[in-house]
């Protein structure tokens, strides 16, 4: 069951004035990813195929990932009536597909999985929190919340799922990190973000550039996360691993993340800059 749907939003409290221009870019790239949970549901379906409580689990999960994207879509397009959610969602599905019919884990057991679907929901709870933070447009603060609440809990429903599977599986913490960052790390190379980028802003006749839309992407969401931020995600990311949350190891991700993503967003800044120089 959904905890809100798209009518329990405040959408008369759209205000124009409070946009950030800036901000409208990535909110279109999000909604292509949120709308995409399909494809990872069956995924995670086929991996989990004897499992029927996790199985109803994803179907949920993947129901709530798509009203984000809809949610995100439709205040988009209230910003930029040129923008159609739809057809830019239908032109990044035909370009971007995932491999769906795994009867097992990329990650080599339903634990590790598991471990990386923390990582990730870890992340977006991060990103919708920082981009709340970062909007003074209260329609999209609102949509924001709602969706950094739907992902923080659907971090704790994998988290459940994981104890669940560490009962069965000799999965060691050292191993469990080295999958959680391993799939941080992931994120820098993927053609999902980017190409969400690309198919939601771009014209029709532009080809597509892994180097060109992950720069066009980092460079303005990486200035969104804040110290606290990070030192949410650290925290997160060392309980799904078997880690003290707030312990030493914990303290120097979040220092390391922090100089990382400093770094990353300077970079990428100037490579947007050259490319358009």
């Amino acid at each position: 069951m959904k905890n809100w749907t798209l009518d329990d939003i405040s959408w008369q409290d759209f205000n124009p004035h409070f946009v950030k221009p800036e901000l409208v870019p990535i909110v279109k790239a999000a909604s292509m990813v949120e709308s995409n949970a399909a494809d990872y549901a069956t995924y995670l379906k086929n991996v989990f195929h004897d499992d029927l409580e996790f199985q109803d689990a994803a179907r949920d999960w993947a129901v709530e990932e798509v009203q984000h994207g809809q949610a995100l879509g439709r205040w988009a397009e209230m910003v930029d009536p040129t923008f159609n959610y739809q057809s830019c969602f239908e032109r990044f599905a035909k370009g971007y597909k995932i491999a769906v019919n795994s009867s097992a884990s990329i990650r080599g057991s339903r634990s590790g999985e598991l471990i990386a679907r923390c990582i990730v929901e870890t992340g977006t709870t991060s990103y919708y929190t920082a981009l709340r933070d970062a909007s003074q447009e209260p329609l999209l603060k609102e949509i924001c919340r709602l969706i950094a609440a739907d992902e923080f809990r659907h971090y704790k429903l994998f988290y459940i799922h994981l104890k669940r599977y560490l009962k069965k599986e000799n999965v060691g913490k050292l191993r469990r990190l080295i999958i959680a960052l391993g799939r941080m790390w992931e994120s820098e190379g993927d053609d999902e973000l980017p190409y969400a980028y690309y198919a939601a802003n771009s014209q029709m006749d532009n080809s597509y550039s892994h180097s060109l839309y992950s720069a066009e992407y980092g460079a303005r969401v990486y200035p969104l996360y804040q110290q606290y931020h990070l030192r949410k995600a650290s925290s997160m990311v060392m309980k799904a691993v078997g880690l003290e949350p707030q312990g030493q190891i914990s303290q120097l991700m979040t220092k390391g993340l922090t100089k990382l993503v400093a770094y990353r967003g300077q970079k990428l800044r100037q490579q947007v800059m050259q490319q358009h120089s």
